[in-house]
């Protein structure tokens, strides 16, 4: 049996901006967890950088982890090299993350460094996993519902899509007897994100609409409008000699005939 490694992190609530667990991340945890219950694999074995004392990371344990390893590193600091680091000195078989973060770049590249560190291939958006002889099968996900079937040696990452299955809820009780192991991130602490040491960060606000331009349409529609009778503003005769009736019923059916050309 394989060992799998699942890189998690903080997410961010969209609307309320509090803390999480990353979807996404834990819809990978959930998948390791179903292939150790199947007893495909040996253990999960749960990689964060960053904070370990972010009460966020229980909730990865409630989900029935029994330890949560935390490489320690200072907020905005590239969390890459050190999960490259400790993952060489793991070398897992097979390596699950979410597609995306939620907080930070959310660039979506960290999967795409560790393979390339690594010299593994790197499968994205995949829904399920299974283990086929000497090598992987992986399913997936496509635009419009399309699935499709790819199948890899032992030793790969591959990143969940969000129409994998769901992660189950985090129990109370298992998130307090999980076991957060800290470690030091090998004296890369101090190797900043250059992408954000670049960046200057302030407040989002809405941007002002633009205001949308009326058109006036063809000739003919602005004729109609400018001469058409509209509802209520007829032309009331009373007694009119015959020849004014004549005259008015001859101008409406003109009007009328010129209305309905075309």
């Amino acid at each position: 049996m394989v060992e799998v490694t699942v890189l998690l992190s903080i997410g961010r609530h969209p609307a309320s901006g509090r803390a999480r667990r990353a979807p996404l991340d834990a819809q990978a945890l959930e998948m390791a967890l179903r292939l150790v219950e199947a007893g495909v694999a040996r253990g999960v074995h749960a990689i964060h950088a960053g904070d370990p004392a972010d009460p966020t990371l229980r909730d990865y344990l409630g989900m029935g982890l029994e330890r949560l390893e935390v490489l320690e590193t200072a907020p905005g600091v590239d969390p890459v090299p050190a999960l490259i680091q400790r993952l060489r000195a793991t070398a897992p078989a097979i390596i699950l993350a979410g597609a995306v973060a939620e907080s930070g770049e959310d660039s979506g590249m960290v999967p795409y460094l560790v393979a390339q560190a690594l010299e593994r291939p790197l499968v994205p958006d995949i829904v399920a996993l299974e283990f086929s002889g000497d090598g992987v099968d992986l399913t997936q996900a496509l635009p419009r519902g399309g699935r499709r079937l790819v199948s890899a040696g032992p030793s790969l990452v591959a990143t969940l899509h969000g129409s994998a299955p769901a992660a189950r809820q985090s129990a109370f009780a298992r998130a307090r007897r999980g076991v957060i192991d800290v470690r030091p991130s090998g004296g890369l602490e101090t190797i900043g994100d250059a992408f954000l040491t670049e960046c200057a960060a302030r407040p989002w606000r809405a941007r002002p609409k633009l205001m949308a331009v009326r058109r006036g349409g063809s000739a003919l529609d602005r004729m109609k409008a400018a001469t058409e009778t509209r509802s209520g503003q007829g032309r009331v005769m009373i007694q009119p000699s015959p020849e004014e009736a004549a005259a008015a019923i001859y101008d409406s059916l003109a009007m009328s005939a010129w209305s309905n050309r075309e």
